[in-house]
């Protein structure tokens, strides 16, 4: 059964690229993205599971939650299983029903098929990345340079080839923010359907998220030009409502919980327990979270250094700093042609990147954690990059031209 899975996981990924992506871009599409898939599988069975790399440690929790979810329903039937039937389940419940419904069907522990589950929804975030860097005004070429880099950046590849809640994260995040651009570019009621169950989830795999993602589904929603007025009234008549009638639900239900996680994320104990680990980082600000604000930025954005001393799978991830130190310098180009040429989806993409790098920098204290936490902002970034290689390419292009008859006038 577990094979079967995986099989039924490759099929879903073909179907994934064909209805979703135009006939000329789907074979090749589809290609890489299979590649991808079997090389996350290759990944989980010769390396996760055989130790070769000291890495790991929340997949094995979460594949224990699965199996005691699966134990849940065998005597009180299949239902989605949250905190409240198990406490542990706070904050993950998603991923760990999803593997738990894996487990049911295979009758037991089946990592394998998990981390097939896992890998689809990579590469089906890979799909997103291609249709998101078109909406931003990337060209086919660049979109697809991008869908592939995306599907094979390291600490992507490795975080997705197991039993990790990141790629859904990601996932969910990115696909928000792309429906956010495209109902800006075009409005249509269905992308705002299409949110409430992405939103719903993303609440049970990194509740924050969902308010890091506000500010850009607000911002694609009223640079709708269609939408306004009324759906905006009625929005905000809908929200008004609710603080006017239900202000302790309010309160309690949209506010509390990442209020907390923000907290305990910046409290002085946490970061502390954190610095302790392998790849911890200290520095001098008096406990303030806020202090030596600075320094913290640039850990968070550019680390690990070149010369950061650490263990094998840190010094690994070295690999994929210089692809993001790459990125970063190509988006610097794509972010200055969409202000002078389309300011709504540089912004658009600035108010998710911003207000998340910010709040990363004030917990800043382990360079393995905010590695893999800020795979969403390198996604989101890496769009600008897709807009840069589009018009460096069309301005070599043009250059070129521009020569050539030149070049006759001087024969």
């Amino acid at each position: 059964m577990e094979y079967a899975i995986v099989a039924v996981a490759a099929a879903t990924l073909v179907f994934l690229a064909h209805a979703c992506l135009d006939r000329r871009a789907a074979g090749p599409v589809t290609g890489v993205l299979l590649l991808a898939f079997s090389v996350r599988l290759l990944i989980h069975s010769l390396v996760m599971q055989t130790g070769l790399l000291p890495y790991g440690g929340d997949n094995y929790g979460y594949e224990k939650r699965a199996l005691e979810i699966a134990a849940y329903w065998n005597h009180a039937g299949i239902r989605f299983v949250t905190s409240d039937q198990l406490p542990s389940l706070e904050h993950v419940a998603v991923p760990c029903n999803i593997f738990a419904l894996v487990v049911y069907l295979c009758g037991g522990r089946a990592s394998l098929a998990c981390t097939s589950v896992v890998a689809l929804v990579a590469c089906a975030l890979c799909v997103v990345m291609y249709r998101f860097a078109r909406v931003v005004g990337a060209d086919e070429r660049a979109a697809f340079r991008l869908l592939v880099l995306t599907a094979f950046m390291p600490a992507f590849l490795l975080h997705t080839a197991d039993t990790f809640k990141d790629g859904f994260n990601a996932f969910l995040v990115v696909t928000c923010l792309g429906l956010a651009a495209a109902n800006a570019r075009r409005f249509d009621l269905r992308k705002l359907v299409l949110l409430v169950p992405l939103l719903g989830a993303l609440w049970n795999v990194r509740p924050y998220m969902v308010f890091m993602c506000a500010g850009p589904l607000l911002f694609g929603f009223v640079g709708a030009r269609r939408a306004l007025p009324l759906c905006t009234l009625a929005l905000l008549a809908g929200a008004l409502s609710l603080f006017v009638f239900f202000p302790e639900a309010t309160t309690n239900l949209a506010v509390e919980t990442p209020q907390q996680q923000f907290e305990q994320a910046q409290s002085e104990t946490v970061r502390s327990a954190n610095a302790d680990g392998g790849s911890g980082v200290v520095f001098a600000d008096g406990g303030d979270p806020w202090g030596a604000f600075a320094p913290k930025l640039l850990y968070t954005l550019l680390s690990p250094f070149p010369w950061t001393g650490g263990s094998l799978v840190l010094q690994l991830g070295k690999i994929e700093t210089l692809l993001w130190y790459y990125l970063l310098f190509c988006a610097v180009r794509g972010g200055r042609h969409l202000w002078r040429h389309n300011r709504r989806a540089l912004m658009l993409l600035l108010v998710f990147v911003v207000p998340c790098t910010v709040a990363y920098a004030t917990s800043m204290s382990n360079i393995g954690l905010i590695f893999r936490q800020r795979m969403p902002i390198v996604m989101v970034v890496s769009l600008l990059s897709a807009v840069g290689w589009t018009h460096s390419r069309k301005r070599s292009r043009t250059m070129s031209t521009a020569a050539s008859p030149r070049e006759h006038a001087r024969l």
